[in-house]
């Protein structure tokens, strides 16, 4: 799924403010299809990483409740303009994906 965060990191004060959104399914596994009645496969994002500068300041671990097309907003604390943010995360078909920004 490449391509699918989208990342801003913007300076206010001495803070970064981080925010993302992640275009994924998120499909719980509990709904069925309309035609058939066939359950939909699971199929949703497990685990989120956010690093500031290669050193992992979130871990995140999520699991069915989690909406479609999440977004996820952190504050980073002593981050500096140009420093680089990174989100990546994995689902639970191993499906994963990483983006990457500079702050502003």
């Amino acid at each position: 799924m490449a391509n699918s965060i989208k990342i801003k990191a913007k300076m206010s004060g001495d803070v970064a403010i981080v925010k993302s959104l992640i275009s994924h399914e998120m499909e719980t596994g509990l709904r069925k299809k309309k035609k058939t009645g066939i359950l939909i496969k699971a199929h949703y994002i497990t685990e989120v990483t956010c690093e500031h500068n290669g050193k992992v300041v979130m871990t995140a671990y999520w699991g069915r409740a989690i909406s479609k097309n999440p977004y996820l907003s952190f504050r980073i604390k002593g981050a500096k303009a140009g420093d680089k943010v990174k989100i990546s995360w994995v689902d639970n078909q191993n499906n994963t994906d990483t983006s990457e920004v500079a702050v502003s």
